[in-house]
């Protein structure tokens, strides 16, 4: 086969990654790409959201199969666009990824479907929004309802930071159209769990959980990001809970979105809080996650690519994966300053050594210029590992980011905290 992956961030190096080791694979292409990438793919210089220019790339090529990573692409409608050309594509349409493209839409899709998931209300006027906050009294999450790279969202432990929330979104245009509507939400508390299931529009499959780390500062602290580390498999996603998840949130999800006409196919990423009430969803991603795409990438013990297209060709229900038992784990290394500010262009050093520590580098933000790779993103390597525990996996991981000589870099230095302090 001859296959695209769509993207340049570390979820795409992930998916190139294991891609590339399918007996099924001809020939692999990725566009944008990165530096890490091209070690396994060959690079295209077509932007993940230039729509006619990845389809005219798709048909010029004869590719077998479009791999959609990042959410951009899939709310523009690529997928719609390629199979109007009759070729197979991995995501859902742009009516299905709107359960990411519209947190209202997903709120919306939870209450007519009995979906547990916080108490919310959606608001385009600030004053409107203001007075939802001081009746309701905090703590208390403010959301942007569009896409916002990862950095709409405010958990309010005041109404005073819940206001000011507001303010940031829609007087000063913090993120653009993305936050012209707010969603509202009941704050929830508990643990978080990222759960993931690949869908063909009638039948979902699960895949390994993970566990995430959102927060910048170590013990969960500072600003939400796209991703700090995450860890698979997730201690608290046991066979029970899983069935739950599957029986009560997915599948509901599922048969919701083909009774509303807008039939699902694709992976379905679920971010949960596991509150004393049972799980209960927080947010719907309609792409794999980053970082964890980067942990289950490494676990699978099964060839992705077949997966991939029973569930374009609706063929999932009798289809199944294997995992390692061993727990994969991975650390983000981001450039000083994030998610403010932070320089481009900084050489890092040292990649050539992480072979020897047994761990996997997946490039995130990078670019080679000549024999340097340089640093062009916010996050900008997922340094991962695997082993029999997830202290030793966390040990492995930290052993190899100590090789990497990146002054211009940072990272946290806690990833799997939670899952070792159990």
């Amino acid at each position: 086969m001859r296959i695209l992956v769509v993207g340049g961030g570390g979820r795409e190096h992930a998916l190139c990654w294991a891609i590339a080791g399918s007996p099924l694979c001809d020939k692999l292409y990725c566009a944008p790409g990165n530096a890490g990438i091209a070690q396994d793919a060959e690079c295209v210089a077509i932007g993940a959201d230039d729509v006619d220019g990845l389809v005219a790339f798709a048909k010029d090529k004869d590719i077998d199969l479009v791999v959609v990573g990042p959410e951009g692409p899939l709310v523009l409608g690529l997928v719609d666009r390629l199979e109007a050309e009759n070729m197979r594509a991995f995501g859902p349409r742009a009516n299905a990824a709107m359960l990411e493209g519209s947190k209202g839409f997903m709120k919306d899709l939870c209450a007519r479907h009995g979906i547990a998931s916080a108490a919310y209300g959606r608001f385009t006027d600030a004053e409107a929004a203001k007075a939802y906050i001081r009746e309701q009294g905090a703590p208390i999450v403010v959301k942007a309802d569009g896409l916002a790279a990862g950095k709409g969202v405010t958990v309010a432990q005041t109404v005073d930071e819940a206001l000011s929330a507001v303010d940031q979104a829609m007087t000063d245009n913090a993120f653009g159209d993305a936050g012209a509507e707010l969603v509202i939400e009941e704050f929830l508390d508990g643990e978080e769990l990222s759960f993931f299931a690949l869908v063909d529009g009638t039948h979902a499959l699960p895949l390994a959980g993970a566990q995430d780390h959102k927060a910048v500062g170590e013990g969960d602290t500072g600003p939400n990001t796209g991703g700090m580390g995450a860890y698979s498999p997730a201690p608290s996603l046991t066979e029970e809970l899983e069935a739950e998840v599957m029986e009560n949130i997915i599948m509901p999800t599922v048969r919701g979105m083909a009774a509303d006409g807008c039939p699902y196919t694709g992976v379905l990423y679920a971010g949960l809080m596991l509150t004393k009430d049972g799980p209960k969803l927080l947010e719907y991603n309609v792409r794999f996650g980053d970082p964890e795409c980067q942990v289950l990438m490494m676990r699978l013990r099964s060839d992705i690519v077949p997966a991939l297209v029973a569930s374009c060709d609706g063929m999932l229900e009798s289809f199944d994966l294997r995992w390692m038992d061993d727990t994969a784990l991975t650390v983000v290394l981001a450039a000083n300053g994030y998610p403010g500010s932070y320089e481009k262009g900084t050489e890092i050093k040292g990649l050539d050594t992480v072979a020897e520590t047994g761990a996997m580098v997946f490039h995130a933000g990078t670019k080679a210029e000549g024999d340097k790779i340089l640093a062009t993103g916010g996050r900008v390597l997922n340094v991962t590992a695997y082993a029999p525990t997830i202290a030793e996996a966390q040990q492995n991981a930290y052993k190899a980011v100590d090789a990497i000589d990146w002054p211009d870099g940072f990272c946290r230095r806690d990833i799997g905290w939670r899952a070792i302090n159990r």
